[in-house]
């Protein structure tokens, strides 16, 4: 009998519930589970210039299109944001980071 044998026993007798076993997501207030977001500084492909590539969105690409805006215009600095990620020219990650916080999203 090995681990899945036992544990779908203890599913039939009422011990545990499949519920048990999904992982709990973090609420917005809207309901919706909650970004968590990836930060990084890349080099690659930029000519040697810095930039702030922010991963993991899931939201729509207008609203990922309006928080790339906020960010840039908070910032100063220029950017695009395109498939669900956000990309700001220079070397901004810890300003990123607490901006995206304030903002209710979870950052790696």
């Amino acid at each position: 009998m090995d681990w899945k044998d036992i544990l779908a026993g203890k599913i039939e007798d009422g011990t545990l519930s499949r519920e048990d076993f999904v992982p709990e997501q973090d609420q917005e207030a809207g309901g919706r589970p909650v970004d968590v977001l990836k930060v990084s500084i890349d080099r690659k492909g930029r000519k040697g210039k810095t930039a702030t590539l922010v991963e993991g969105f899931t939201c729509p690409d207008e609203e990922v299109k309006s928080i790339a805006a906020a960010l840039k215009t908070r910032l100063g600095t220029g950017g695009s944001s395109r498939g669900g990620d956000i990309l700001l020219q220079g070397d901004v990650a810890d300003k990123v980071r607490q901006l995206l916080v304030s903002m209710g999203y979870r950052v790696k």
